[in-house]
């Protein structure tokens, strides 16, 4: 049953992606895919806490926690890039260049990669959701892990924002709130969430695999689509001022900034 759940919802994110693609491949503008991607995690969290088998409360749970981070996580991307941004991503402009000729039909293939992390990553909602057993203090200190970090990253972006929103701050880099702390206050809290879904699914058979998810989080931010696109791009706009943030701040985990000379 489970399997076949997961099957539907993998089709149904890939029709999804497809005619994304094909509002791209006329707009020439991918920023939305992103917001669709975390937008099909809640659907499908939701889908799997109504259809999978399990301890109804404990579907309930990952249901409310996935849930509320997904739909946070689109709604923001929603209404910080797509509406507000009138060009395209940089990532998407650069990916854009890079394939020249060929690429929509990369961008295929990419829409559809994002469909198939997608069903990958829900993988790990259904881990927990299917624990059996009542619900007991890992399903507690997973909700609590995963609540406080949707809201780290919410009080992050709006810090973000709020400084953003002031013109007197262009060219200088947020060293407000969180942002005093970690350079990346935001893509910490995303990393953290996944592991509210290691603590739900603890001693389940295959629990371990749920480890996947904070592992490959921490790739893709750290190594592949977050930090290092997003501190090129700081570099560019904000120079010596942001060299300066590196020095003293750290990249990820937030710590204490380093005293300079």
């Amino acid at each position: 049953m489970q399997l076949i759940v997961v099957g539907w919802g993998w089709l149904a994110t890939a029709i999804g992606m497809a005619l994304l693609w094909a509002r791209q491949r006329r707009t020439r503008n991918a920023t939305s895919v992103d917001a669709a991607w975390a937008l099909a995690l809640g659907f499908l969290a939701v889908a799997y806490a109504v259809h999978v088998e399990g301890e109804p409360a404990r579907r309930v749970l990952v249901g409310v926690v996935a849930g509320a981070w997904a739909f946070r996580l689109a709604a923001y991307l929603y209404f910080a890039r797509v509406r507000r941004e009138t060009e395209e991503d940089g990532r998407y402009r650069a990916m854009r260049t890079h394939w020249g000729a060929r690429a929509q039909r990369w961008f295929f293939v990419f829409y559809q990669g994002q469909a198939f992390l997608a069903a990958l990553f829900s993988g790990f909602f259904l881990l927990a959701m299917t624990r059996p057993g009542p619900l007991d203090l890992f399903d507690l200190g997973g909700a609590l892990v995963g609540l406080g970090a949707i809201a780290g990253e919410m009080l992050a972006d709006r810090q973000l924002a709020r400084w953003r929103a002031d013109p007197a701050h262009r060219g200088r880099t947020c060293r407000a709130g969180l942002w005093r702390y970690s350079r990346h206050p935001n893509y910490f809290f995303e990393w953290l969430h996944w592991w509210a879904y290691v603590l739900i699914a603890w001693g389940a058979p295959w629990w371990w695999a749920t480890l996947l998810g904070p592992g490959l989080m921490l790739l893709f931010l750290y190594r592949i689509t977050g930090i290092p696109y997003t501190e090129r791009q700081a570099l560019k706009s904000r120079g010596e001022d942001y060299r300066a943030y590196q020095r003293t701040t750290n990249a990820f985990v937030p710590w204490f900034p380093k005293e300079t000379s």
